[in-house]
């Protein structure tokens, strides 16, 4: 039996993406990245931003939030970070995207009709969802109504000026969602065809929501931050591949990376986002240290607020050229 989970019914799911998008054209934008549970961080960067909480939701005069993903898992207040995060976009006071953690959450409560559910209950999923879980303990019915509302958030967010996505704007992804979303959104029959290993639909919202991968070279294999071993890296999307080294490549710094030309035949495409394409804002990638960009039109905003990193936010102005000075963090 596949889970019974009930369809969306928020205002915001009942309004298509280009309705919001034309409603956004008079308001500047405020883009944050992954909170993971961590409500207050949240707070007090909603409240360096200048957004006040008035009639139990954070509001702008001006502006409103471009939330990039991961709202769930890891942190001390999942609930509350869902409670700011839903209310902000019912009241049109923010947007919402997709984050892999919420894209996992559903395929781990959607079960197979064989039995099991999409996302297999192995040790090291349920430890990934754990804290969600016991933070939702005895509240069956409010994280069902999570879930439902998971599937109101879309996977990708365009306007004339700039995109937005979790992981990775591919075009030919992107172009692949277009055509096979509803309103750029997942219901139930599409999650169900989104696990098929090895189909178009699979590999799009895979590198969207969690980035290009690729084979680490002669064996080698790295530890990640939850313990895992990992023979494939994340790439840095947005670099010819061609011109790049395994070491340069990779999205995290790994010690035994060797600064080498990158075997093209590990690729699953050449193609990388131009520096010619719009600014882009992204979040997923656990980065450390002091908020950067990459390059003038690249803003990754993950700064691992779930391991004692910050949590990010860039405030986009209208700017053709993205400036590191707008970068803002708690």
């Amino acid at each position: 039996a596949r889970a019974n989970i009930r369809e969306p019914r928020t205002t915001a799911s009942r309004r298509t993406l280009c309705d919001i998008i034309k409603d956004d054209q008079h308001k500047m934008i405020d883009l944050i990245g992954d909170i993971h549970g961590h409500a207050d961080k949240l707070e007090e960067l909603l409240l360096k931003l200048g957004y006040a909480k008035i009639n139990g939701t954070y509001s702008h005069p001006e502006r409103k939030v471009l939330f990039v993903g991961d709202y769930i898992d890891r942190g001390p207040k999942i609930r509350e970070t869902l409670q700011i995060v839903r209310a902000m976009v019912d009241s049109e006071n923010a947007i919402a995207l997709m984050g892999n953690h919420e894209y996992n959450a559903l395929c781990f409560h959607f079960q197979e009709t064989e039995g099991g559910h999409l996302r297999k209950h192995l040790i090291k999923n349920i430890i990934q969802h754990y804290e969600t879980l016991k933070q939702f303990q005895n509240r069956q019915n409010e994280y069902e109504d999570y879930l439902d509302w998971f599937k109101t958030l879309p996977l990708y967010y365009e306007t004339d000026t700039f995109k937005a996505v979790h992981a990775c704007w591919d075009n030919n992804n992107i172009e692949l969602l277009r055509k096979s979303l509803v309103n750029d959104r997942l219901n139930d029959e599409l999650i169900y065809q989104s696990v098929k290993k090895g189909t178009e639909l699979n590999e799009a919202i895979d590198q969207t929501l969690k980035g290009k991968e690729m084979k680490m070279p002669n064996g080698l294999y790295f530890t990640d931050k939850d313990g895992t071993k990992r023979t494939e890296i994340r790439i840095k999307w947005w670099e010819d591949p061609t011109v790049m080294t395994y070491k340069s490549i990779s999205v995290e710094s790994i010690d035994n990376l060797p600064d080498q030309s990158i075997e093209l035949s590990c690729l699953k495409s050449l193609d990388f986002y131009s520096d010619n394409d719009k600014k882009v804002f992204f979040g997923h990638y656990w980065l450390k240290g002091e908020p950067i960009l990459y390059k003038e039109n690249i803003c990754c905003l993950d700064y691992s607020v779930a391991k004692g990193g910050k949590l990010v936010a860039y405030r986009l102005n209208g700017e053709t050229v993205l400036d590191s000075k707008n970068l803002t963090y708690v």
